[in-house]
């Protein structure tokens, strides 16, 4: 099973759309994982559509028309990973352990809103994964995003992708 991941799309404040990279990695993808800071409902009216399968939550820059349809925590079983999406985990430091507490019951998590691509394992074995933004790299070298591939009831392969 093929994932994207994205988080802080921000459009169209950021950015008028996505990167054409992003859009051929949503056609290759069993299922688009975003993290939140949509900003307006456009894109994931689009999401929706065009995504195999679409997990998903809202941000904090998000407002009530997104906040209605998504999730401020979402959570689904891929191929036996289980697999939660969340905006905001709190800073940096200390992010390991106050996560393994709060999702004990959990492999894989995604987040977003530092725009900070992160990726990490804790010592219970939670997955940490923030793919960045494609749309605002704020004080990061690139825009970007990761993909993942899930085999066998294991995350494999994450890669994260400049664009």
């Amino acid at each position: 099973m093929h994932l994207l991941l994205m988080s802080d799309t921000h459009l169209p404040k950021r950015a008028r759309e996505l990167p054409e990279q992003l859009w051929a990695a949503v056609d290759r993808a069993d299922v688009v994982v975003h993290a939140g800071d949509w900003v307006d409902v456009d894109l994931l009216d689009r999401l929706e559509t065009k995504a195999a399968r679409l997990v998903a939550c809202w941000g904090n820059n998000d407002g009530p028309a997104l906040r209605a349809r998504l999730p401020e925590i979402a959570s689904v079983n891929l191929a036996g990973v289980r697999l939660t999406v969340v905006h905001e985990t709190g800073p940096a430091t200390g992010r390991e352990k106050r996560m393994s507490a709060a999702y004990p019951d959990t492999d894989v998590l995604v987040f977003g809103h530092s725009h900070i691509p992160w990726d990490t394992t804790t010592e219970t074995g939670l997955r940490l994964l923030n793919p960045g933004s494609p749309t605002d790299r704020r004080r990061q070298p690139h825009h970007t995003y990761m993909t993942a591939v899930v085999e066998d009831g294991l995350v494999g392969e994450v890669e994260l992708h400049r664009l």
